[in-house]
């Protein structure tokens, strides 16, 4: 394949005569653009990767085998580009496939412009690519997307154009080839990665925290745990038995005011005649 460059449709394969390529996405920035991350799996016979080790991505952005790696991202005119390196004819017999993907920072496919992946030789890799191909959402929801895969065909290699998306992201992607994801490290910045040497690969979504809904300013804070309190009183109820709504809450510790005088006694009582019983005493 050579003298000319290939554009692809979707579903379409051109034989490769490069047995080293250069997978480029490239993509147009804006306001409201997430950015793009490029990654690679190498799969077996099966479909699946053989370890977590075969996959190529910011955390781990070289192979063990140093035969698929990942290249810092470029500034190409106007757009920016991300780019994974395979040496084919290095790959181990046992691997049939390398897919290769890009996934979105924050935002789903929908909102990135031009999006299109170009595959170079790799000792040529600022000629005229071999193949392109334009990468379109299918839903827009898709967070992950698989561009193109390099398979092999008898003796040679053969690339595919995908364009098959995941809305779960690369999580969802990773997961359905067989890699063995935890979700509980912190969220890693990648614009300089580092390579994992963990047997678990540690590939963290976005974090979405829950939005607790406005408390009404009327609304009484519950003191109770678990279940919802009921409304307090407006007014505590007095010690001992029901007190009546209308008598005076006592206050405790400072002093009572005095009780109302009792009325003057009349002048003109007299005490009734003592019975029998009180006589002679």
């Amino acid at each position: 394949m050579t003298g000319m460059t290939h554009a692809m449709l979707k579903g379409s394969n051109v034989p490769l005569d490069a047995m080293a390529v250069r997978a480029v996405l490239r993509w147009s920035p804006g306001t409201g653009v997430p950015d793009v991350d490029a990654s690679a799996l190498l799969l077996g016979p099966e479909g699946r990767v053989r370890s977590d080790e075969d996959f190529v991505f910011y955390n781990q952005p070289r192979h063990p085998s140093g035969l698929v790696r990942r290249l810092p991202k470029k500034q190409v005119g106007e757009g920016l580009t991300d780019s994974v390196e395979a040496d084919l004819a290095g790959l181990h017999p046992s691997v049939d496939q390398v897919v290769l993907a890009a996934s979105s920072d924050g935002a789903s496919f929908q909102n990135v412009s031009d999006l299109r992946i170009l595959l170079y030789d790799a000792a040529s890799a600022d000629g005229e690519p071999l193949a392109f191909f334009d990468v379109r959402p299918e839903t827009g929801e898709e967070t992950a997307i698989i561009c193109g895969e390099l398979y092999r065909r008898g003796e040679g290699w053969k690339f595919r154009a995908v364009g098959q998306g995941y809305p779960s992201g690369l999580v969802g992607l990773a997961t359905a080839f067989g890699i063995s994801v935890d979700e509980t490290e912190e969220t890693v910045d990648h614009p300089s990665p580092v390579a994992s040497t963990s047997d678990t690969v540690a590939v963290e979504p976005p974090v979405q925290r829950p939005t607790l809904p406005a408390q009404a300013a009327t609304e009484p804070l519950a003191s109770g745990y678990g279940y919802p309190q009921p409304a307090l009183p407006s007014a505590p109820p007095a010690y001992g038995y029901p007190q009546p709504m209308s008598s005076p809450r006592p206050a405790y510790g400072y002093p009572q005011p005095a009780a109302a005088a009792a009325p003057a006694p009349d002048p003109h009582f007299r005490l009734p005649p003592m019975g029998p019983q009180f006589a002679g005493q």
